[in-house]
């Protein structure tokens, strides 16, 4: 049964070239979550050179995560990585162990030529997402010259990778002023200037008038969180958003409407659109990563690209 796992590893990781920094990029190397591999649904295994992550998302029968644990230890001999990480996501706090080596003093997600601070300490979400590759992709394509608005930025991942694609000006809009400073610091990292990047530390439901000023906006793209009562529900909030897109949205600009709830599928924002904002067009639902197979397509990330006409 191990066998899986540890050939799924070794196999991403022998085809693996080193970026501009000598280091690898940041990916997901085993994907139990999707369902894919029987018996490994709660794990995930994903690299941040010189760190491989183990994610817990359930208790496990200990015998078992101790194989998974002593194979992944030899994974990291092998390939003489830096340190063997598990986070538990089940526990409270999502607490992370180091389980083999140590961490450097200061650990990064790497995509090609861009980095981003990460850390694996102190919160359940590390700093940053490898799922969303697809939609940093479809950014970086059109970027270039465009007036940007990233609603529930995090730590502004989107907001590098628009910078480094020419963006004329990013807007990036979170509750939280720590995700924000970090989003600062990881364009201060990729020696960006942020002169034409701006931060904004709001409710995006109570904060209309702050987050349309510096519109209307070429791209915008929609990223909220499926369920966290007291900021947004997807339920009932996401509908907000999308009736509000005629307020920012510059004629002919382009969306990306994300959704990572495994409970909903692409026809709940669909019919959203539909009846709150019949301007926007669908142009396509970006195809999953690689990296994250899933039995259900319908269970995977969702990022569905519109344009506003």
């Amino acid at each position: 049964m191990m066998t899986v796992l540890i050939e799924t590893v070794v196999q991403k990781l022998n085809g693996l070239i080193p970026n501009d920094t000598n280091t690898w990029d940041s990916q997901r190397l085993f994907h139990g979550r999707g369902r894919c591999f029987s018996g490994f649904e709660q794990i995930s295994v994903d690299l941040y050179s010189p760190v491989i992550l183990l994610t817990v998302f359930k208790p496990l029968d200990k015998g078992f995560e101790q194989s998974i644990i002593e194979s992944l230890k030899t994974v990291v001999r092998q390939f003489e990585l830096g340190a063997l990480q598990v986070q538990r996501r089940y526990l409270n706090g999502s607490p992370s162990e180091t389980l083999m080596g140590a961490l450097p003093e200061e650990t990064y997600a790497y995509r090609n030529k861009l980095k981003y601070s990460i850390n694996f300490n102190d919160r359940q979400n590390i700093g940053f997402f490898l799922d969303m590759e697809q939609g940093r992709q479809w950014l970086e394509e059109r970027a270039k010259d465009k007036n940007i608005l990233n609603l529930f930025s995090y730590t502004c991942a989107f907001s590098v990778v628009a910078s480094a694609a020419g963006a004329k000006q990013v807007v990036n809009v979170d509750m939280s002023k720590s995700a924000l400073s970090q989003g600062r610091i990881n364009h201060q990292l990729n020696n960006q200037t942020t002169r034409n990047i701006k931060f904004l530390p709001e409710d995006i439901l109570k904060s209309w008038s702050r987050v349309c000023r510096p519109g209307p906006y070429d791209i915008a793209i929609i990223d909220p969180p499926s369920y966290q009562p007291g900021s947004f529900v997807a339920d009932k909030d996401y509908v907000k958003l999308l009736r509000r897109i005629p307020q920012f949205m510059a004629p002919g600009g382009e969306l990306l409407l994300c959704l990572n709830s495994p409970e909903k599928d692409c026809d709940f924002i669909q019919e959203l659109i539909s009846e709150s904002c019949p301007e926007c067009e669908f142009i396509q639902r970006l195809p999953t990563h690689s990296d994250f197979p899933d039995q259900n397509a319908n269970s995977a990330l969702k990022l569905l690209s519109y344009r506003y006409n």
